[in-house]
């Protein structure tokens, strides 16, 4: 266990959590273990990787690498917790050379993030949304404001995995039209039942009114949405990354926004977070965009939910049960 001091004495720490974690689940670690919490060790990694040693568990989000450098420096190390579902953050082929465990709470967060795809499709497909200013100034811009209702049209996904199809099941009962790109699912899978089955993302972007990415950002998915991709958009159609930023080319969606060649977007996720002064989207502010910090799978309750499953599977693990 690392050694920290707090107030001159020496206390023992099992397991580091670097970023928020819901308090329920850090006290039930607590009750079992030596728990050093700090939601700020995200913002200072040099002192994140001084109290590596010893150190048997750490829970981390999106935002602490867990790379080479980090693990060089947790020799003792079981388990990496993940508050939540992607982990392009964690070097998991060394995670798994060294056998340590990589835990993302799979599912945990599916409903937030569903429901959050499907919020951005009708607000960007409406388009009424952006007028609160306007509005108070006194001006009444209807017939500016005149969108487009989602009963009746062509939601594409790419990928159809859990957060997919949870998307799908809440677009089908608005009146959508549910259609889904994804090569690595299996084509005898019940749940295509919620969804006609795409061949190609080439197809996929051309049907669809609305388009939805649920993919992992690995080299093969960077810039997945680019320049030609964009292209192959019907006019009008939004865009909405929940996914991995870098899978969408940001200054190709700025231009094709700019000039009017899709009707919108809406991102949670960015290349670089925070979005640096200079980002290529800066440009496309007024083109019916909306951007959040990366929160779609954040809410009170799949904190509580991931939390829960990441301090149970972590307890699994550090117990010996795996």
């Amino acid at each position: 266990m690392m050694m920290l001091t707090d107030g001159g004495s020496l206390y023992m720490v099992d397991v580091v959590i670097s970023e928020f974690m819901d308090a329920a689940a850090v006290e039930t670690l607590t009750q079992r273990y030596a728990v050093h919490f700090d939601a700020a060790l995200v913002e200072d990694r040099e002192r994140l990787l001084s109290m590596g040693r010893g150190v048997r568990a750490l829970i981390v989000r999106n935002r602490t690498r867990v790379d080479e450098a980090l693990l060089a420096r947790f020799p003792d190390l079981e388990a990496v917790g993940r508050l939540g579902v992607g982990l392009d953050n964690i070097d998991v082929a060394r995670c798994q050379e060294r056998g340590i465990a990589v835990l993302p709470a799979t599912g945990g967060n599916a409903s937030a993030v569903a429901e959050y795809v499907i919020t951005g499709l009708l607000m960007l497909r409406r388009g009424a949304y952006h007028s609160t200013a306007a509005v108070l100034d006194g001006d009444w811009p209807r017939q500016a404001l005149v969108g487009h209702e989602s009963q009746g049209c062509v939601l594409g996904l790419v990928g159809f995995g859990g957060i997919a199809r949870e998307v799908a099941r809440r677009a089908q009962a608005l009146g959508m039209s549910v259609i889904a790109f994804d090569p690595f699912a299996d084509p005898s899978d019940p749940a295509w039942q919620m969804a006609e089955h795409i061949e190609t993302i080439e197809s996929l972007l051309a049907r669809s009114d609305g388009v939805s990415l649920h993919v992992p950002l690995t080299e093969q998915t960077r810039h997945l949405i680019d320049t030609e991709a964009i292209a192959s958009m019907r006019p009008g159609s939004v865009l909405i990354n929940t996914a991995r930023g870098g899978i969408v080319d940001e200054s190709a969606l700025a231009d094709a926004l700019c000039e009017g060649r899709i009707g919108g977007a809406l991102l949670d996720v960015f290349e670089c977070e925070p979005l640096p002064a200079d980002s290529d989207l800066t440009r496309a502010s007024a083109c019916n965009l909306v951007l959040t910090p990366h929160v779609a799978g954040v809410t009170h309750e799949s904190n509580v939910n991931i939390s829960a499953m990441t301090a149970r599977d972590v307890s699994r693990v550090l117990e010996g049960n795996a």
